[in-house]
């Protein structure tokens, strides 16, 4: 579902270069220690854990593929991920162009995730653009250089995303106690 699809071109290889270490790893090392994480910040980037297992996957062979000139990224997880995010955009598109959604219909209830925490629940409220910056800079732990990098943001974009992002999640946090 979606090894049609070309890759995009990986962000600038402006990254730091002491940043990550994967660059030295073997695919399969990469592999094992990166999966997880990258699958977890697609399914909060996407609002659906199901579309993001095929997003990492499909990024993940994507990456095998191309393995020597991505290892030679300062940041391959941030390529992964971006690969990935890029892959999930154009699936959501095709989706809504073959079927439109019903008035109730949204990502997140087409595949319910028993965890249904209050913070996720927050996360999913919040706009594409600021819930993606959120996630590269918390939860895969990116500096704001290698997120403007993998998004293809200036730097200053991602502050402003991030701040206004955080702002919503503490507001709508607070709500929920």
């Amino acid at each position: 579902m979606g090894s049609h699809l070309s890759a995009p071109p990986g962000p600038p290889d402006v990254l730091p270069r002491d940043r990550d270490t994967s660059r030295h790893l073997p695919f399969e090392q990469f592999y094992r220690d990166h999966v997880d994480r990258i699958h977890r910040a697609l399914a909060l980037a996407v609002g659906d854990t199901a579309v993001a297992r095929e997003a990492t996957d499909e990024a993940m062979v994507r990456a095998y593929a191309r393995w020597d000139r991505v290892r030679r990224l300062d940041n391959p997880g941030g390529w992964v991920f971006r690969v990935g995010l890029n892959w999930a955009t154009s699936w959501w598109r095709k989706v809504r162009r073959e079927r439109p959604p019903a008035e109730d219909w949204h990502p997140a209830t087409a595949a319910p995730d028993p965890a249904g925490l209050a913070a996720r629940s927050a996360l999913e409220r919040l706009p594409v653009g600021r819930r993606t910056v959120v996630v590269c800079r918390v939860l895969l732990d990116l500096s704001t250089a290698e997120t403007a990098a993998v998004l293809d943001l200036t730097e200053g974009t991602v502050r402003s995303r991030l701040s206004r992002g955080l702002a919503e999640l503490r507001a709508a946090l607070a709500e929920e106690e």
